[in-house]
């Protein structure tokens, strides 16, 4: 059932067995995996259809074809991963993936076909054509599938323009959440919460992801105390338009795969010195670009589809050619400007092969989870996949006993804090801004200990002051039995100061990461220590209280 959004009829306290964090891929497909005689919350943050999952292009990895098997598609993505992905976690989605796209079909996804079979692209470091597609918007089209089937089932009540301020923890176990519904504040009990949030690509002014994406589930989970592991590991995709005017919007690898050449102001390859050039993975090509654009002073290099045939294009990539045309781009007839932007993250929140993490009663799917299945950096089009796979361990979730409580009417208060002015609601928007250009400054395809630690100094002293605020210090006061009344303004300004609160976190968290490992491997790339490193074959583990510390791989 779908609940319309600036609903006046607060969610019920502990009617739940499952809260659901987050409506992409992963969400949605968690609802549907979880047993159906289970009582499901969704919670989702947009009152309109936006996520990553959406905005995904190229497609679903799995092995089809005849010339492919599970160890190709298992051995390509050990080598994308750099040594760092965990061997059963790979298994397990090389192994489950097929049978997810049968699940996908039988749901009434309809793929690309060629010759009365599945068609299958080649992207970036895969040694086979495998990555199943629905023209160029695979995402949008496997998130309208799994909606539809969601919203129609009795058992899971789908409430959009909800957000979790706040995980509750309750004897080390996690039993419910806080909630900014509307104008109101207050508390919801469940026996198991599962984070679908995505990632934390939005924390770059250059990204691909929407402005949700901003690692809010990391916040919320390191809060919590879970164990949070490779936030270094960011993936900054090669080719997002990168046009005056014009948002930084995904040009699909699968262009590359189908024949398009990278080019630069002079004509010449910026990857002619990578193995593969063209479709080397993308750490590499980011980087090549990142180079060439700092060798000839420019913001941008080329990007040339006129190697694949038109028919082809409009055919296969209609989204791609329609959203360059609406920003004067004729990729028909002209070069595609394009450079790096932040699109993927490797590292969140750690989960076992169950998408249990360290934190009982607390999973995680999808982006937001890590699970060591991409290691140092994600093969293309095992993301989607990752989200179904982990999705379907949901089938067999371990709850928490129930809560013991009685019914409870919440008593509603209005908040007691003054109305925050204009100015400063837009000062903490202001404050974000500036704290996403710091990020892609400091943080973004090279790194180095010296920009890293001033940052770190800068962004801790703004947290210290944040922590101040009266508005969010009145969060961790509202009891189980409480509904909290906010004015618009301080709604508006608690939004924005949840944001700015929760990037901060991840941020500082990743910094943390990324200062800790002292070499170059994969998404993670230091000038100071341009060289892959044997001692740093381990994952990064950061906890709550504790220090961060070095996991070695048992494969």
């Amino acid at each position: 059932m779908l609940r319309p959004p600036f609903s006046q009829e607060p969610i019920p306290i502990n009617n739940w067995d499952v809260i659901v964090i987050g409506a992409g891929a992963a969400g949605l497909m968690t609802c549907l995996e979880l047993p159906a005689n289970l009582k499901v919350l969704l919670l989702n943050r947009n009152t309109s259809k936006v996520s990553s999952s959406r905005w995904a292009q190229g497609g679903i990895a799995s092995v089809i074809r005849e010339d492919d098997s599970f160890e190709l598609h298992a051995d390509d993505t050990l080598k994308a991963g750099d040594g760092l992905c965990d061997f059963q976690a790979v298994e397990m989605l090389v192994k489950e993936a097929p049978g997810c796209v049968d699940r996908l079909q039988n749901l009434g996804m309809i793929f690309d076909q060629s010759s009365d079979q599945l068609a299958t692209t080649l992207e970036a470091a895969h040694s086979r054509r495998r990555v199943l597609h629905v023209k160029d918007r695979t995402g949008r089209a496997l998130v309208e599938v799994l909606e539809d089937h969601v919203e129609n089932k009795k058992n899971i009540l789908h409430c959009r323009g909800v957000r979790v301020t706040e995980l509750l923890i309750e004897n080390e176990e996690c039993k419910g959440v806080q909630v900014l519904d509307g104008a109101n504040l207050y508390w919801i009990q469940s026996r198991a919460v599962v984070l679908a949030t995505g990632g934390g690509g939005h924390l770059f002014t250059n990204t691909t992801n929407p402005a949700q994406s901003s690692g809010e589930g990391i916040a919320l989970a390191w809060k919590a105390g879970a164990a949070i592991e490779d936030l270094e590991f960011v993936q900054f995709h090669p080719t997002a338009l990168k046009f005056y005017g014009a948002p930084c919007f995904l040009i699909s690898e699968a262009l590359r795969g189908e024949g398009a050449i990278l080019v630069d102001k002079n004509g010449e390859s910026p990857v002619k010195n990578l193995k593969n050039r063209d479709l080397a993975t993308r750490d590499q090509v980011s980087r090549a670009i990142m180079k060439n654009m700092h060798d000839n002073n420019i913001d941008h290099v080329g990007l040339d589809l006129r190697y694949i045939d038109p028919e082809k294009i409009v055919e296969r990539f209609p989204t791609i050619l329609s959203r360059c045309q609406d920003y004067g781009v004729n990729p028909l007839n002209e070069v595609i400007p394009v450079a790096p932007a932040a699109h993927y993250w490797m590292g969140g929140i750690k989960t076992d092969l169950s998408a249990s993490s360290t934190r009982k009663g607390l999973y995680a799917v999808g982006e937001v989870a890590s699970t060591g299945v991409h290691g140092a950096n994600r093969l293309a089009s095992n993301s989607l996949m990752e989200c179904l796979v982990f999705a379907r361990k949901m089938s067999s979730i371990v709850l928490n006993y129930p809560p013991k409580f009685e019914k409870l009417d919440r008593s509603i208060q209005e908040l007691d804090i003054e109305d925050p002015k204009e100015d400063q609601i837009s000062k903490i928007a202001e404050k974000i801004d500036e704290l996403r250009k710091l990020c892609w400054s400091n943080l973004g395809v090279s790194r180095n200990k010296v920009n890293m630690s001033k940052f770190l100094d800068t962004i801790q002293n703004d947290m210290a002051h944040l922590k101040k605020n009266s508005l969010l210090n009145s969060l961790e006061k509202i009891r189980i039995d409480q509904r909290i009344k906010l004015s618009e303004p301080n709604r508006r300004a608690l939004n924005l100061l949840l944001d700015l609160k929760n990037r901060q976190i991840t941020t500082i968290t990743l910094l943390k990461a990324c200062l800790f490992r002292e070499e170059s491997r994969g998404g993670h790339y230091r000038d100071d220590f341009p060289d892959k490193d044997k001692n740093w074959e381990c994952h990064t583990r950061q906890q709550l209280d504790q220090k961060i510390q070095k996991r070695f791989i048992k494969n």
